[in-house]
């Protein structure tokens, strides 16, 4: 594999070092941030990075094997939370990342069930699905914040800069598989398609053709709509959530895209690893504000009892995440005085809601005995369901140690196979209908219509590190979106180095049990299928004759956890505000010098998976930084860090790629139209969707004829350079023969 480790990934720095920007965190957004700011050469920027790098643990390059990179890790820092009330005052793991690229590194959970023995259950963390969530959260948190930047029109442009769609691993054709036009081929971090098929994927798609609307097809949930379900490596389908690197599938995450070795070569980047940061100090007053002025950063390298520090001279960053970055800042003095007086902490600013308003998904997961033969060599179908030929679940090479040795090696050296996939190969996000009775005495805390209650993630078996020794399985976890449990990061002792104490309410609201209770009665009916009848057995472990509510009810507290998708503990609000945490901008209330920038500065938690969101609240946060500093200069940035020194040529064609985003509203709004029409008639629907499907056929076309002119022009170029370096030498050749021609006449 490609190595990551560079000059700018540091053991020490100079206690002489100036920087302009220090980062707390290499993690989702930190990263981010860092490459977004150090595109302007004037700027200096280092990162302060807790962890180490996961090179070379072939887990954090292998999709399949995520799940093994956390619990109790040197990759994770190993939290575990306070007893739940709604999960029977079981406490739960809670896995962070803990190395460069945080939770996009490692991004694992750890879920424990009580069947005939205990086990761990471990899936991926987001699963490594890529999903926007509805435009009505975006428009929602623009309204509680007071900033329209944060809309879902508005933020259009960044989900651009950080998406590059990429062929799928097995480079199967994607013709109609998703909607182009909600896509980027041209950001950084790489998104795809399934690259194998699962034995479920047919199955999983008819049974949407049988159960009627409630579990309707979406063809691409990244539209902002996302109500349906959708799968990878199927026809017709998408998985909006693999995210690979390169041609191999490697997973992608912030520190192998952001920081990749192009980036990390910057001269004006420094990634300090091993760095665990204690506390802000107060550096003085700011002029201009007059409010107290937080740029010092104290950290601790490794174990090492003693602490250091750095300045920065324009602002420090915090990205420590949605627990990290309030312990900091409550060990700074910054958060509720009366809380920190009594851990003998001296208050410095009172802002009682750092640390609050934590909110979280719970998960479920649901397995089925099934039916199923394991036939390692048979070739999978991904266009069409096979009722009768055998089928492959996960089962059939996690129990043999040479098959799975096979699968390791067809990844290793041909970058094929099952493992280049995540766990969860179908996605599906719901709404419970408005006439459920649950509504009669609680209210709906969504947003609006578009906005899913829950979701319901399937997988080809149990990939399980104690799972059970015999039988086929397929599993359908649970996960509650639309939370409004909300719990606390609180510090525990006055030890900045002390874990915190971690309460995120799991389950805790009327709303989100009963929730809960709808997404298990939903995923027991989705798998009543006829599609099924040959195949699902029966429901397994403590799942098993689990029908009726109260019995649902004894059961999800039993055994639920949760997807690890903390976000709110330092929360935007209007500027000026009595509330929150952040100002829309993202600069920490009351204090100069500071910003957050992470899943904690989000007010409520959002109905999807939190990468996406993180890295385009992260572009956007970029850009907001480098716009308080305008007077900086960046005209050097094209000779410095443009290959070839060709991006005035690329900026033409960026320019107008970037609008097309008027053209993808249009396809949008035909869209919404035609299923308007799909109900009155079909020959219109035909017709408009061969309408989009050119129309969206063009855009492609377009966008590969732009990266291909833009190719073009660096190597049209680089051949005038050297056309250029060469005539110049010609033209010393010829001025020194005409000297020498000169002296020979002379001595003449």
């Amino acid at each position: 594999c490609l190595s990551i480790t560079r000059a700018a990934l540091l053991t020490s720095i100079s206690p002489d070092a100036v920087y302009d920007f220090v980062i707390v965190g290499g993690g989702t957004a930190g990263n981010v941030i860092a490459n977004r700011l150090t595109e302007n050469p004037n700027f200096k920027i280092l990162v302060l990075e807790a962890g180490g790098t996961h090179e070379g643990n072939i887990a954090a390059m292998i999709p399949f094997f995520g799940p093994t990179l956390t619990p109790n890790t040197p990759y994770d820092w190993n939290y575990t939370t306070t007893p739940q009330a709604g999960l029977g005052g079981r406490s739960v793991a809670y896995p962070r990342g803990y190395a460069l690229g945080g939770c996009s590194a490692v991004s694992t959970l750890d879920h424990t069930y009580s069947y005939e023995v205990q086990f761990t259950k471990r899936f991926i963390e987001d699963f490594l699905m890529y999903t926007r969530g509805p435009s009505e959260g975006y428009d929602e948190v623009a309204k509680i914040s007071g900033d329209s930047g944060w809309s879902w029109e508005n933020l259009q442009p960044y989900f651009r800069k950080n998406e590059k769609w990429t062929a799928p691993a097995d480079n199967h054709d994607t013709t109609g598989q998703f909607d182009p036009a909600a896509h980027s081929l041209t950001g950084i971090n790489s998104v795809s398609l399934s690259g194998f098929p699962t034995a479920i994927d047919g199955r999983i798609i008819k049974a949407t053709t049988q159960l009627g609307p409630a579990f309707e097809f979406n063809l691409d949930v990244n539209s902002g709509r996302p109500l349906g379900i959708g799968m990878g490596g199927f026809e017709n389908t998408f998985n909006v959530g693999l995210t690979i690197w390169s041609h191999i599938a490697n997973r992608s995450s912030s520190a192998t895209s952001y920081l990749a070795p192009n980036f990390l070569a910057r001269p004006n980047l420094d990634v300090l690893l091993n760095a665990q940061v204690s506390r802000l100090i107060q550096t003085g007053t700011d002029e201009s504000s007059n409010l107290p002025a937080f740029r010092a950063v104290e950290y601790r390298l490794g174990d090492a009892e003693s602490m250091q520090s750095v300045t920065a001279s324009k602002e420090v960053i915090l990205s420590a995440g949605t627990i990290g970055t309030p312990h900091i800042l409550l060990n700074s003095g910054i958060g509720d005085s009366n809380s920190l007086e009594a851990l003998n902490i001296t208050p410095l600013v009172h802002l009682p809601d750092v640390g609050q308003n934590l909110g979280d998904h719970a998960l479920l997961l649901n397995p089925w005995l099934v039916n199923s033969v394991s036939d390692h060599s048979r070739n999978h179908e991904r266009s069409s369901y096979q009722p009768h030929h055998q089928t492959d679940t996960f089962e059939s090479f996690l129990r043999d140690p040479e098959a799975l040795q096979q699968v390791i090696n067809q990844w290793a050296t041909t970058g094929q196979g099952v493992l280049v996939d995540t766990i969860a190969s179908h996605i599906g996000f719901f709404r419970i209908p408005k006439n459920n009775t649950m509504f009669s005495t609680m209210s709906d805390p969504t947003p609006g219509p578009n906005t899913p209650h829950y979701e319901l993630l399937f997988a080809n078996g149990l990939a399980l590190p104690n799972a059970p020794s015999t039988g086929n399985f397929m599993g359908a976890a649970t996960v509650v979106l639309s939370s409004t449990s909300r719990g606390s990061v609180m510090l525990r002792s006055n030890n900045p180095f002390d874990s915190p104490i971690i309460d995120p309410a799991i389950l805790q609201s009327e709303f989100d049990r009963a929730t809960m209770r709808e997404a298990v009665k939903s995923a027991i009916k989705f798998a009543t299928a006829p599609v099924w009848s040959d195949y699902v057995i029966r429901q397994f472990g403590p799942f098993e004759g689990v029908e009726t509510d109260a019995q649902i009810d004894e059961y999800v507290t039993a055994n639920a956890g949760t997807i690890w998708h903390p976000v709110g503990t330092a929360a935007m609000s209007p500027k000026g505000a009595n509330t929150g945490v952040t100002d829309p901008d993202l600069r920490l209330k009351n204090v100069a010098g500071v910003r957050i920038a992470d899943a904690s500065v989000l007010p409520f938690v959002p109905s999807a998976h939190l990468q996406a969101i993180v890295y385009v609240f992260a572009e956007r946060a970029s850009d907001l930084i480098k716009s308080s500093y305008s007077d900086v200069s960046e005209k050097k940035q094209e000779e410095n860090f443009a290959p070839g020194g060709v991006l005035d040529y690329r900026l033409d064609y960026q320019q107008w790629y970037d609008n097309q985003a008027n053209n993808t509203s249009r396809l949008q709004e035909i869209e919404r139209v035609s299923a308007v029409l799909k109900r009155k008639s079909d020959d219109t629907l035909s017709a408009t969707q061969t309408f989009i499907k050119k129309a969206r056929a063009d855009i492609t076309a377009a966008e590969v004829m732009i990266q291909e002119l833009a190719k073009t022009n660096e190597l049209l170029h680089a051949e005038l350079m050297a056309s250029k370096k060469e005539a110049t030498h010609l033209a010393h050749v010829l001025g020194w023969v005409k000297g020498a021609l000169g002296g020979v006449e002379g001595k003449k």
